[in-house]
């Protein structure tokens, strides 16, 4: 099965990219599943229940998030909805949504790194639980981990290496080239990037960051509108009778 995984979509500009690019890739790149971090989709922080509802439309099957998934508090309830809107599975027990979801034959889960990023359960330990706990863990198992420390996304993929079929990393919105498979069947990247503006600052605009930068004064962030959008996205070839990624190459695209 071939599974096409985007980067952090960043306000109405990935939104948009998003309509325009993904509904071509399903039929170029003939894809059986589409995830998408959507963790920064509405207006930058967060994302909404009308904002999931656009990029599904679009022809995302599944979105995951990270951090800023509480950023919107209007999602919180949907999240214990059949809305396919994922937070992390190693927030504490009781915490609003599931960590995990499992479409067809395909398991996805969603961790978040606690390196520079916060005080969370300990994403290891909260992977092995959920694939030691479960009964029935299906052929196809992707993990998005979200996470700011490059080491800690490389230690999670050998961690994971031939017990799931792929690690991905977002969070940074950095596109990296380390695309492969690792020695036992798991296809793993550091980060998948963003879909949104180039001329900006990991999609935000570049004026406002260097404020927070030159001054250390608190400044909002405002989504960058202008000039072109990048689509930033891994597709990954997997084997479903038993998981093992077969190929895994970036899928990268630019519109005005």
């Amino acid at each position: 099965m071939r599974v096409l995984l985007i980067g952090d979509i960043v306000g109405k500009p990935g939104r948009s990219a998003v309509k325009s690019i993904l509904p071509s890739l399903r039929t170029e790149l003939s894809l059986d599943l589409v995830i998408a971090n959507g963790e920064n989709s509405a207006g930058g922080f967060g994302i909404t229940s009308k904002v999931a509802g656009e990029l599904l439309q679009s022809g995302v099957d599944l979105i995951t998030s990270g951090n800023h998934i509480w950023d919107q508090k209007e999602i919180i309830p949907y999240l214990d909805t059949e809305l396919p809107v994922l937070r992390p599975l190693n927030y504490p027990p009781g915490t609003p949504g599931r960590g995990y979801a499992i479409v067809g034959n395909v398991m996805v889960v969603n961790l978040i790194g606690r390196v520079f990023v916060g005080n969370f359960d300990c994403p290891f330990r909260g992977i092995d639980r959920l694939l030691d706990e479960m009964s029935d863990v299906p052929p196809v198992v992707i993990v998005d981990f979200h996470a700011e420390a490059t080491a800690e996304k490389v230690a999670m993929g050998w961690y994971l290496d031939g017990r799931v079929s792929a690690v991905v990393g977002t969070h940074t919105h950095v596109a990296t080239a380390d695309t492969m498979i690792l020695t036992k069947g798991t296809g793993y990247v550091s980060d998948l990037g963003m879909v949104g503006t180039v001329q900006s600052v990991i999609g935000s605009e570049t004026e406002d960051a260097l404020a927070r930068f030159l001054t250390q004064a608190p400044k909002r962030l405002r989504v960058a509108t202008k000039g072109p959008k990048k689509f930033n996205s891994v597709l990954i070839d997997i084997d479903d009778s038993n998981g093992t990624a077969k190929s895994i190459q970036r899928v990268d695209r630019e519109i005005d």
